[in-house]
């Protein structure tokens, strides 16, 4: 009897095998997933083990009605096909079931969402991750980081369905561990994310482990509006009042002339465009690293740059998303609203504490090594545009964390000045030239929940502070190796290094809230050493 049962189940077990490959994949490799999103168009793409039609159904309502055909091409020598089909005629902002189908294999039915104008003012929101390359030893994370975490924080907080609450999702590189094999996409890609990618557009830009290759190129159909000669290694895409660019910041294609210049002319012009009130770049390397030195790439520093002066000069806020290291970090630019977030690391092995070379940067405020993702929401008020970044965390090996808040900042387009800070000590005194402590009044604003964020003192031998000979740039908040580093630092007063003796010099010193408003320079000080 247990022979007979043992045989059924044997039978059983492999009907389920083989029937189940057909059930489960039914002939689709990859399920549907968004590309490409405009308010009147949008690109849908699959790949299936068989057959060159690609269909997708499509309308406003479960029972769908239209049809649009597309094209199917090679993937890897063999029969498999990638499908690329464009909706077009699409209304603005509105919601679309589809499905996809090739021969006889049909896929469930979906949904996606249009893209506002600008001019909707509509709200929205964005999910920025990235290396998420499999970890051998923590294989499943990718799939965790989706669908206990996007998904399930998503369900959670906002209710309803995905393409109302998740406009796009941003991915700065490292989507595989080696982008050459090409079972990788497929297996630790896509299948992971399916429920994610089929109802809201994925943007990548290439990190290091892509490896160049043209699997990356077959896979992705992003914006073709940069260089023509690189297609799609540099692009922007306009969601609402939001741009998003992204760039390639890899080896023999970070010294490249071209895309340094198309930056710069694309935010020339960004910075005439009244649709435009935020810009987020996206790019694999770091400019700085707090938990992995040797990833840091001089060319973020150049696109740093050119994104701090067209913040600066425009007032438009502007961020840059980055990976390469394997943890989470946050900063801001001394002199300008542009933030710096690495959104890493949503699979790929944690960069632990003390594991690399590291160093606590001014710029960075927040550094966790956990795993996570960052969310991103846009408040496109026409009075009054915000938006407010989220970092929503998964925990280490150490600690798990289910979709805790572990960070978070707000950002106003609009200038909200605190008022500028009274100077107290030293004030036309004399001072041992061995040093002494500066020190300011309370901070003040005329919005509510405004608090003291960022204190920059300045010491110069001149009044106009061309050269100053004592800079420091002090936050409220330094979390590096586990420990907030400025505790108990309220930020009004500073102590200041060895300075000349009979000499008289001049100080001053700048408030900033904790949305990267700075006030004016409070009235300049003297004192003389002795």
């Amino acid at each position: 009897m247990k022979i007979r049962i043992k045989v059924v189940m044997v039978f059983a077990l492999a009907l389920h095998l083989v029937g189940g490959a057909q059930n489960v994949t039914g002939g689709i490799l990859i399920q549907p997933y968004l590309q490409d999103a405009e308010p009147n168009s949008i690109k849908i793409m699959w790949e299936t083990s068989v057959g060159e039609e690609s269909i997708v159904e499509w309308g406003l309502t479960p029972k769908l009605g239209k049809k649009t055909k597309g094209i199917a091409y090679d993937i890897n020598f063999s029969e498999s096909r990638i499908h690329e089909v464009k909706l077009e005629g699409l209304k603005r902002f509105t919601e679309y079931y589809y499905r996809v189908k090739t021969g006889k294999i049909v896929s469930d039915i979906f949904q996606f969402k249009t893209p506002p104008f600008a001019s909707d003012h509509e709200s929205f929101k964005i999910v920025a991750m990235s290396d998420m390359q499999i970890d051998h030893n923590n294989p499943n994370k990718f799939s965790e980081v989706v669908n206990d975490g996007i998904l399930q924080y998503l369900e959670k907080e906002f209710g309803g369905k995905l393409p109302n609450n998740l406009a796009m999702v941003m991915i700065p590189g490292d989507l595989v561990e080696n982008g050459t094999k090409y079972y990788q996409w497929k297996d630790h890609f896509f299948n992971p994310a399916e429920k994610l990618f089929a109802e809201v557009p994925v943007y990548p830009v290439l990190g290091n482990h892509e490896k160049n290759s043209v699997f990356y190129f077959k896979y992705f159909s992003l914006p073709e509006n940069g260089t023509p000669a690189y297609a799609e290694h540099w692009w922007f895409k306009d969601y609402g009042n939001t741009r998003i660019i992204g760039l390639n910041s890899n080896d023999g294609y970070n010294n490249s002339r071209d895309q340094y210049e198309w930056l710069q002319k694309l935010l020339d012009e960004t910075a005439q465009n009244d649709e435009v009130d935020f810009v987020f770049a996206q790019l694999h390397h770091p400019h700085k690293s707090e938990l992995w030195i040797p990833g840091e790439e001089d060319f973020t520093g150049k696109v740093v740059a050119l994104l701090e002066a067209f913040t600066t000069k425009t007032g438009k806020p502007s961020i840059h998303f980055f990976g390469h290291t394997h943890g989470y970090s946050r900063g801001q630019s001394k002199d300008h609203k542009h933030l710096w977030i690495n959104v890493a690391s949503a699979g790929g092995a944690i960069d632990n504490w003390g594991e690399f070379e590291g160093r606590d940067y001014d710029e960075f405020t927040v550094t966790q090594d956990e795993y996570g993702f960052v969310m991103v929401e846009v408040d496109a008020s026409q009075e009054d545009p915000k938006f407010t970044i989220k970092r929503i965390s998964q925990g280490n090996e150490e600690l798990e964390r289910k979709n805790e808040l572990r960070d978070s900042l707000v950002i106003y387009k609009n200038e909200r000045k605190p008022g500028a800070p009274n100077v107290i000590s030293p004030n036309n005194e004399t001072v041992d030239f061995t040093g002494t402590t500066l020190k300011a009044g309370d901070f003040n604003s005329i919005f509510s929940n405004a608090f003291h964020a960022a204190s920059h003192w300045q010491i110069a031998e001149s009044n106009d502070f061309e050269k100053p000979i004592f800079d420091s740039w002090k936050q409220f908040e330094n979390w590096y190796y586990k420990e907030n580093r400025q505790k108990d630092d309220d930020l009004t007063d500073e102590n200041t290094n060895r300075l000349k003796p009979n000499t008289t010099y001049y100080w001053r010193v700048r408030y900033r809230d904790q949305n990267l408003n700075w006030s004016d320079w409070s009235t300049t000080a003297t004192f003389e050493t002795n």
